[in-house]
């Protein structure tokens, strides 16, 4: 009776290259974003903290090193008199920074809300295959590429009561009985400001919204063809659930602008309380007004507010942006 010997296991070792490429160019990574997160910390991370600091300051423009620390006193006060009353001051309790506040959310809000309609309805027919499709891409970036002050300053002059087009044309094709001050009337400035910013901003939202869209096989809508799926069934079930990471990041990136708007708000409506926002407001009392420790609380509360939404909408929104889902 012969017995077989079963030869012990081989081990092989494999040779851990794919690691130490990794580790390599996590490392060249490192290297490559330290220039940039140093100039962003010179930038950006030691004015925020100089203002955060100024905040709790009673620091003015003419006495920055001179000022001295207040606390909470640039956010809220008060001050009990001899009658019992107690008065409240600063700027938890202040209207006309409640009212900015509320502006810019809706503003923010109002603005996102159109242009991801309007973008995505652009980027379906940019997506689509016909003639002189590269000259319309092209073309559409035209409002987005022109500086934000240049096209403000274009449609206050468009919009002007006395000699402005809209006025004309709205008289001349009986849309309107007089001429409407668009951007001096409380009632319509606010909607002013929205239709110069949803006609700019549309095509960066279209753009982000388009790159998603080319990144759909086309062999899924073959297939939905041949079962004779509906081509709004197919926008639902597939192109939407598909974009959907591109239009969350695309919606973010456009969020983060909306609320810190400034420049087209100061050009067409500077002294409106209507459109006022956060950012008009705080430079307002920064430069104008004198009001530097003021304006800086009001600066800080505008980076809370903002980082606040911003985490929110990350979170209740499973955004991602490696392009995947959670």
């Amino acid at each position: 009776m012969t017995t077989d010997t079963l030869a012990p296991p081989v081990t092989v070792t494999v040779p851990k290259i794919k690691s130490e490429l990794m580790q390599q160019r996590v490392r060249a990574a490192r290297w490559f974003l330290l220039p940039m997160l140093l100039a962003l910390a010179v930038v950006a991370g030691w004015p925020l903290l100089r203002s955060i600091y100024f905040s709790f300051t009673d620091a003015s423009l003419t006495d920055l090193y001179g000022a001295e620390w207040i606390g909470f006193g640039n956010y809220l006060r008060w001050t009990t008199l001899e009658s019992g009353v107690t008065r409240y001051r600063g700027l938890l309790v202040d209207p006309a920074w409640w009212n900015a506040v509320w502006n810019t959310l809706r503003f923010a809000a109002t603005s996102v809300f159109f242009e991801a309609i309007l973008g995505m309805i652009v980027a379906l027919v940019l997506n689509a295959e016909f003639r002189g499709r590269s000259i319309v891409r092209a073309a559409i970036l035209i409002p987005w590429a022109i500086p934000t002050i240049v096209s403000a300053k274009m449609w206050s002059w468009m919009l002007n009561d006395q000699f402005g087009i809209l006025n004309d044309l709205g008289l001349r094709l009986g849309l309107l009985s007089q001429k409407v001050a668009w951007t001096a009337t409380a009632e319509t400035a606010m909607q002013a400001v929205l239709i110069v910013d949803i006609w700019k901003t549309t095509p960066f939202m279209a753009l982000l919204i388009l790159a998603g869209l080319q990144m759909v096989p086309r062999d899924i809508y073959e297939a939905a063809d041949l079962d004779g799926v509906h081509p709004i069934k197919q926008f639902f079930r597939i192109t939407l659930p598909l974009v959907r990471p591109a239009l969350m990041v695309a919606i973010i990136f456009r969020l983060l602008d909306a609320l810190r708007i400034f420049d087209l708000i100061y050009v067409l409506t500077p002294n409106s309380t209507a459109t006022k926002t956060m950012s008009v407001l705080a430079r307002e009392n920064l430069f104008d007004f004198d009001k530097f420790a003021y304006g800086s609380a009001m600066s800080t509360l505008l980076f809370l507010i903002i980082a606040v939404l911003t985490m929110l909408y990350i979170w209740l929104g499973k955004v991602r942006f490696d392009g995947g889902d959670r």
